[in-house]
């Protein structure tokens, strides 16, 4: 979900501002995606890579996380989502972390949509948990093949996506479910995360819909 900034700079407002604006445009692409169908949709919330933005902003960003979590556990309950979180969470402040999981407690019988925070998440990362939960548990090297690396890794038991989106124009996948979206269909957006409305979610699907995808053959 990238652009944050750059719709606060164009707006003349500070940063902040734009991650508010983010948070935000969250809500109604959540409301609307299980009724497009969507099981799992993986929102990319905070990098390992965020940590080098100044001290103020991280602050923000999680004082945000914390603020939005707490306000919308209720209504993802009422629409049956489930809440799961992908990362280093355990990295994060503590008040952060206590609101995180409490709405993954709070909303572990939602079966309508899966929805996964990758909060402190990096791609890189998780497969190196992924290798050391393996070396951990004692696995020989022949016995480990994809099925067993994949068991480790933090959407272990969920289907590999199908469709990455990007917004704000940008062509790379920036360190997001590496691993898992080895196939994944993407799609870049020029619209800015704050700007970004169920109808270019569509749009984003329909293009999806158009593409012939050959898996390597």
């Amino acid at each position: 979900m990238d652009g944050n900034r750059r719709w606060a700079a164009a707006r003349g407002l500070p940063g902040i501002a734009g991650h508010v604006q983010g948070v935000d445009a969250i809500v109604p692409i959540v409301r609307h995606a299980p009724d497009c169908g969507i099981e799992v949709l993986s929102l990319y919330v905070f990098s390992k890579e965020n940590w080098t933005r100044t001290q103020a902003e991280v602050n923000g960003l999680f004082s945000l996380v914390d603020s939005a979590v707490r306000q919308h556990t209720d209504q993802l309950i009422a629409e049956g989502v489930s809440v799961h979180v992908i990362g280093r969470l355990h990295e994060a402040p503590s008040d952060v972390q206590r609101s995180i999981r409490e709405a993954e407690d709070r909303t572990r019988g939602g079966e309508r949509m899966q929805l996964n925070i990758a909060f402190n998440y990096s791609g890189r990362s998780e497969i190196i948990d992924a290798v050391r939960a393996l070396v951990a548990a004692g696995i020989a090297p022949t016995e480990i093949d994809e099925d067993t690396l994949a068991g480790q890794l933090y959407t272990s038991g969920q289907p590999d996506p199908d469709l990455i989106i990007r917004t704000g124009g940008e062509y790379r996948t920036s360190n997001f479910l590496l691993w898992q979206g080895a196939y994944a269909e993407l799609v870049v957006s020029e619209r800015l995360w704050p700007d970004f409305q169920p109808a270019d979610f569509d749009a984003a699907l329909e293009e999806y819909r158009s593409r012939h995808r050959r898996f390597g053959t």
